[in-house]
């Protein structure tokens, strides 16, 4: 991975964290992440329409384009289910650790990438330190029953998120390939935003939604746009590295996650949780020395 790769990939963690920590405090988090979508979609229409007038947009780039779109609508409502019932500094690290799992194997299968030997231990590194953030203290229980994590419905919800963001990071990775990396986030954040709706409207009203945007007009516009910035950042980096390298690399942002909940929110921190970070840096490390 190369410096400018990895100086985006840092960048784009502190976004992503900072995004999710507000998302975490909001009233009603599924309406929250649909406000923010349609804010940063308003607010940088000028800049989608520059770079639609500059950029040519074809096939099959509208194809990955349309597919990231659906698997977002489907992100943001587990997500936003998943912090409306479980702390950010366990649904954030699982949540994003899930994708870093899959990613390598998707992309050495479907993208015929290579994984060099200290990038596989670098991503070892990293799947390890957010278990242990996760599941410290409780091994013994998940040891004698693999299956009772599941039990917790945020952790469900943590689990789905992460098996779309594996998904749709195979899918970004191809899709930039065809489409310039801002104005393919900026279509995905318009489809998402279109897609959406409905659900919305239809599952929680005018009336949440009213609500919702009273209460947190301020974090709901710094949140899409630290959003916007977040992936963008990352689709860049895409652009200039392999996803097997660039997808695990940005969970340094579970760090800065599980750091924001437990001191701006006051959730429970353990020698765990510092462990599993130290990995996690260490992993991401490993993983920027194997390029």
């Amino acid at each position: 991975m190369t410096a400018l790769s990895l100086a985006l990939v840092l960048l784009s963690a502190v976004a992503h964290a900072s995004w999710n920590l507000l998302l975490k405090r909001a009233g009603d988090p599924e309406v929250f992440a649909w406000c923010m979508l349609a804010v940063s979609t308003a607010l940088l229409a000028p800049l989608g329409i520059a770079l639609l007038l500059f950029n040519s947009v074809g096939f099959p780039g509208l194809w990955f384009s349309l597919a990231t779109m659906v698997l977002h609508v489907f992100y943001f409502i587990m997500l936003g289910r998943g912090y409306a019932q479980g702390d950010l500094s366990l649904v954030y690290p699982v949540a994003r650790g899930i994708g870093p799992m899959l990613v390598p194997v998707l992309a050495v299968i479907f993208l015929h990438e290579t994984i060099e030997p200290l990038a596989i231990v670098g991503i070892a590194a990293i799947i390890g330190g957010i278990y242990t953030i996760s599941w410290w203290g409780n091994f013994h229980q998940v040891l004698r029953s693999p299956l009772l994590f599941l039990k917790s419905a945020g952790m469900r919800y943590a689990i789905l998120t992460g098996l779309v963001i594996a998904t749709y990071s195979v899918i970004d990775k191809e899709g930039v390939g065809h489409i310039q990396p801002l104005l393919y986030m900026y279509l995905l954040n318009f489809g998402t935003t279109i897609m959406l709706a409905p659900y919305i409207l239809m599952h929680k009203g005018t009336v949440a939604v009213s609500k919702e945007w009273r209460s947190n007009a301020f974090p709901i516009v710094m949140a899409g746009l630290l959003a916007f910035a977040a992936y963008g950042l990352v689709l860049t980096a895409f652009s200039l590295s392999r996803v097997s390298y660039v997808a695990p690399a940005r969970e340094v942002g579970i760090v800065i996650g599980v750091l924001m909940g437990v001191y701006l929110l006051k959730e429970p921190f353990g020698g765990g949780r510092l462990l599993g970070s130290s990995f996690i840096v260490g992993g991401l490390v490993m993983i920027a020395l194997s390029d």
